[in-house]
């Protein structure tokens, strides 16, 4: 079936009918035609998965942006671990799809990724530039233990000795642990894992498609345990809802736990598309809290700052008595050269803290 079959199943989408800018990005996007399938085991059900072939596996972050790192890789769009808050979801009405249910739901698979990345970094163009996963959608997210994209791209920035990081939430990167390995004997490679609270009944309501906190943390302890070196995105911080001392200090002991090697705070924030799918949620969940978040997100997508300072200042202080981030001088890795994710090393008394710019929503 054709990508542009698209356009003749309304009922299936949320988005609006697309306009030329959309139409133009999709032919840009995915020139030949898609393959769509639907699979019958019980993990995928209700998704559809769009095989597309990309025009090309690296992605060059635009200089305006303030990310921490200038290359990107995306195997997929869309994500079924269908977190509320994704600032990935208004991605997928670039491609005529809805920001909600269909970017839980339909999820483009990019299947010719690692031979075309094998193609693109063997040009000569091509300088040995650190990449960055999992900073859209998870790159280890259901789909993946079926199409097997991720081995594949590994071993060819492997091949290259080309440095890496990848961000996640899912465990499947454990599959991947004896690749990480070979890689990390030739090239730098930095991990982390997102968790931004470690309660039970709000993980069900707002990351429903994601292991268990738990499961990741217990993720971060096997890749620092096998040598590759993991931290965790503590990401998102919910305010009013995962933002109590109780909260905060059980989080930073999950993690220390866990022997992150770093811990990075983030609030939320809510860009268009995740902010009305999820303030859906909490009207329905939460209803009291509405006009609370509605105050504070009223002129941009993110916290006050004084808010999101107090909230960090407090994750710092108990990361730092919990002895979290506290590698030495001599591992620290120059800034241009380090892997995307991986942020300065610290001090002892210093925690690292990326803007919230910095990170993905959606890990």
């Amino acid at each position: 079936m054709r990508w542009e079959s698209l356009r003749v199943m309304p009922e299936d989408l949320e988005s609006e009918k697309p306009d030329a800018a959309g139409a133009a990005s999709e032919q840009a996007l995915f020139p030949r035609p898609a393959v769509v399938r639907t699979f019958d085991s019980p993990h995928f059900a209700g998704m559809t998965f769009f095989e597309v072939h990309a025009k090309s596996a690296l992605n060059r972050v635009p200089k305006a942006s303030r990310m921490p790192f200038e290359w990107t890789i995306n195997p997929y769009r869309g994500c079924s671990h269908a977190c509320r808050y994704c600032f990935a979801r208004n991605t997928h009405t670039y491609l005529d799809l809805g920001a909600g249910l269909d970017f839980d739901t339909k999820i483009v698979v990019k299947i010719n990724a690692p031979a075309l990345l094998r193609h693109e970094l063997a040009k000569r163009s091509w300088q040995g530039q650190p990449v960055a996963m999992g900073t859209n959608v998870d790159c280890y997210q259901r789909a993946e233990g079926r199409y097997r994209l991720m081995p594949g791209i590994i071993e060819a920035l492997t091949e290259r000795a080309n440095p890496f990081s990848i961000l996640t939430k899912g465990s499947l990167i454990l599959r991947d642990l004896d690749l990480l390995r070979r890689a990390a004997q030739v090239t730098d490679v930095s991990t982390a894992v997102s968790v931004g609270f470690v309660d039970a009944c709000h993980w069900r309501d707002v990351e429903p498609g994601t292991p268990t906190p738990a499961k990741r943390l217990q993720v971060c302890r096997v890749l620092n345990d096998a040598g590759i070196r993991c931290g965790v995105l503590m990401a998102p911080i919910l305010p009013d809802l995962t933002d109590s001392p109780e909260q905060l200090a059980a989080t930073i002991a999950a993690i220390a736990d866990a022997r992150a090697q770093f811990v990075t705070p983030i609030v939320l924030h809510l860009r268009p598309g995740a902010r009305e799918w999820f303030m859906s949620w909490l009207a329905a969940a939460h209803p009291g809290l509405v006009a609370h978040y509605e105050k504070l997100y009223a002129r941009s997508a993110y916290a006050p700052k004084a808010y999101q300072d107090d909230v960090c200042g407090r994750v710092r202080e108990l990361a730092r008595a919990a002895g979290i981030g506290r590698p030495s001088r001599a591992d620290r890795t120059p800034p241009r050269d380090r892997p995307s994710h991986q942020v300065d090393r610290p001090e002892p008394g210093q925690l690292p803290l990326l803007s919230i710019e910095q990170a993905r929503g959606c890990p």
